[in-house]
């Protein structure tokens, strides 16, 4: 086990080394100048002279070397101090650290949302199978494969005002300080992504358990006179676990990065609101840093979830 482990951990090195090349290079490609967007603004109607733009662009270091940009950054990453944003003036790493405790709790309560739903349909929809009760919850997991997250959010805002006379509070307020305004901030979009997310999964878990309930150890219980509720959740289902558990911690990894609409749509300032709203203003550490914390996240979430199968399947060894 340990050999394993820090065989993955040295493999993490070349591919954090990749992610961050690939993302320096790609954010120097897409057009425009954050100086010049300083000065003139987003849109261009302000009036700026080339010297004054070319002395913001000394001040903020964008004349250097692309090599010296790059190492400069990479020495920011592992001191973790990358310096600051190059449109708000503040440390990065304070801003990303104010934003990250809403999109981990958002992603957090999606997926307990998620798992609930999808383990309770899907394990229905597999032991019900081809009857009324399997067919409404596929129909349910259609749905949520259809309907954009976008166009449900907006939904649900519009219903709640117009016939509730009731929308989410704006902003975000930290759980311990006020937890009912944190719910009624959160569970909206929480809820919208878990669903969408469910219906993913439940078509995993079902498909999957179908697949291990005609194992013949499964029939083996079933002539042995055992409980179907024993069968299904002591034998069948934790067999059935293990591309489930791949599948939550894919979505886990991209929810950490990937709740951008529901941000926008709900005005709440995650992380990847903000990672928008820095490729629209070409704030290149702020970008660089985000996406390659993402790529981390996804690596250490692999690694552990590689970690768990030993344990829900003794079979499994690592060598």
């Amino acid at each position: 086990m340990q050999k394993y482990v820090i065989r993955r951990l040295l493999m993490i090195v070349p591919i954090l080394i990749g992610v961050s090349l690939v993302v320096f290079i790609i954010m120097r490609m897409v057009p425009g100048d954050v100086a010049t967007m300083i000065l003139m603004g987003p849109t261009g109607d302000m009036g700026a002279r080339q010297a004054d733009i070319e002395a913001l662009r000394r001040d903020l270091g964008l004349n250097e070397p692309f090599i010296v940009q790059y190492l400069s950054w990479i020495k920011g990453m592992l001191t973790l101090n990358v310096g600051d944003s190059l449109w708000s003036g503040r440390p990065v790493f304070e801003e990303v650290i104010e934003r990250f405790p809403l999109t981990l709790e958002l992603a957090a309560l999606s997926i307990l949302i998620s798992g609930f739903i999808a383990i309770l349909t899907g394990v229905l929809s597999a032991v019900r199978q081809d009857t009324w009760v399997d067919y409404l919850f596929r129909a349910i997991s259609i749905a949520g494969l259809s309907v954009p997250n976008f166009w449900l959010g907006t939904m649900v805002i519009l219903i709640l005002s117009r016939y509730f006379f009731w929308s989410p509070p704006l902003g975000y307020t930290h759980f311990l300080d006020d937890p009912l305004t944190n719910l009624q901030q959160m569970i909206w979009p929480a809820l919208i992504l878990g669903y969408s997310l469910a219906a993913v999964t439940s078509r995993m878990t079902r498909s999957s358990l179908l697949e291990v309930l005609r194992e013949d150890y499964i029939r083996t219980a079933w002539s042995k006179g055992l409980s179907e509720k024993v069968i299904v959740m002591r034998h069948a289902f934790r067999n059935a676990l293990l591309p489930v558990l791949t599948l939550s911690a894919i979505q886990l990894g991209t929810l950490l990065g990937g709740t951008v609409i529901m941000e926008t749509i709900f005005t709440l300032p995650g992380i990847g609101r903000y990672l928008v709203d820095s490729v629209f203003h070409r704030d290149y550490p702020v970008a660089q840093t985000i996406i390659t914390i993402m790529a981390m996240k996804f690596v250490f979430i692999n690694l552990i979830v590689d970690l768990l199968y030993g344990l829900i399947d003794p079979r499994i060894r690592y060598a």
